[in-house]
């Protein structure tokens, strides 16, 4: 590939005139013009794009740090980010942590990999990126990026409990609230949970989801329907025999891994689903739509997360948002995708 001086030297002009008429800058007449777009295009010419964003400081880079790209959340997020960035000529550079590989999800309740994170963050620095987005494995509150941060950041799937840097969540709660009341649409009245670990935030939420649709329907929530499961399939085969001796109608279970645990033992049982039993379940996993029959859940927004993720730090670097006020959540709606998993209780 040519440099300006060797195009220069091809035409014999200047530097000076190759470079205004190359950043179309007026002054050269057109035959001298056309010369030398003729030769930088014969020479493939291509610009220096890291000598031009070091002139305007404005690199037009975004640095993306992941904490795992094995966990099933995580690519799709950084296909929404990708998407919109491709939108505004943006490019992002991407870092994985490789965290879940490294500690398993012991390192959700772990803070000793922040400076693994802080250090990421100063090479992406130093790389004079526009921002950095971090991208979590699932919903948690983390201090993990710097309030003195010399550049914008934005933490996608998680919660910095900062006014300065922006949070972009799953709404659980409304997603859990619609699951419940299609349930109830169906005649369900007593329906049974098997959460996620109690410690989590997605549980959480979506368990406020289930309470608050109970309320709305006039209808009294009983502790002791819900069991408290660890996210496998595993516990889902485990809790329902409890929820199937209390007559549940209808299981919500907080993730489609537990509702297969749920479609084993039903079908060990002789149970027929939706028939004798309605399940749902959450996350929208691939294999939910292979059950027999296929699963009612919720789709995550993670390709949403992402997309808003980046939409939030243009606004950000473009002052459309500011910063210091208040706590900064953008929260992303899910979508629900009925199947055949629910049937009406006639009881």
């Amino acid at each position: 590939m040519a440099t300006i001086k060797e195009i220069a030297k091809k035409c014999g002009v200047s530097v000076a005139t190759v470079s205004n008429i190359l950043n179309g800058k007026p002054g050269a007449s057109e035959a001298t013009r056309e010369l030398v777009l003729k030769t930088a295009e014969k020479m493939e010419y291509m610009p220096s794009y890291v000598a031009k964003s070091l002139k305007t400081r404005n690199t037009r880079n975004i640095g993306v740090i992941a904490e795992d790209m094995t966990i099933f959340s995580i690519p799709d997020i950084i296909d929404g980010i990708t998407e919109y960035c491709e939108k505004v000529d943006y490019k992002i550079f991407l870092t994985n942590l490789r965290l879940f590989k490294k500690y398993n999800d012991r390192y959700y309740h772990r803070d000793d990999y922040y400076n693994m994170v802080k250090q990421e963050i100063k090479k992406f620095v130093a790389m004079q990126t526009e921002g950095i987005i971090y991208v979590t494995a699932h919903e948690r509150v983390m201090h993990c990026i710097p309030e003195n941060l010399s550049i914008p950041a934005v933490m996608a799937y998680g919660y910095t409990e900062s006014r300065k840097i922006p949070s972009i969540v799953v709404d659980d709660q409304k997603g859990a609230y619609e699951l419940i009341g299609y349930l109830i649409e169906k005649g369900h009245r007593k329906i049974g949970v098997i959460s996620g670990k109690p410690d989590s935030i997605h549980a959480q939420d979506r368990l406020l989801g289930y309470q608050k649709a109970l309320r709305d329907n006039q209808l009294i929530y009983d502790p002791e329907l819900v069991c408290y499961g660890d996210w496998t399939r595993e516990s889902g085969y485990q809790w329902v025999e409890k929820l199937l001796k209390q007559n549940v109608t209808a299981v919500f279970c907080m993730n489609d891994l537990m509702a297969g645990g749920v479609y084993d033992r039903a079908d060990e049982l002789g149970i027929k689903i939706p028939q004798e039993l309605s399940v749902v379940g959450y996350d929208n996993r691939e294999l939910s739509s292979y059950y027999k029959p296929p699963l009612t859940t919720v789709e995550l927004p993670l390709h949403d997360i992402g997309y808003r993720a980046a939409e939030v730090m243009m606004e950000l670097l473009t002052g459309k948002i500011k910063t210091g006020t208040r706590e900064l959540v953008y929260q992303v709606p899910c979508n629900q995708l009925i199947r055949q998993s629910v049937g009406m209780d006639r009881a």
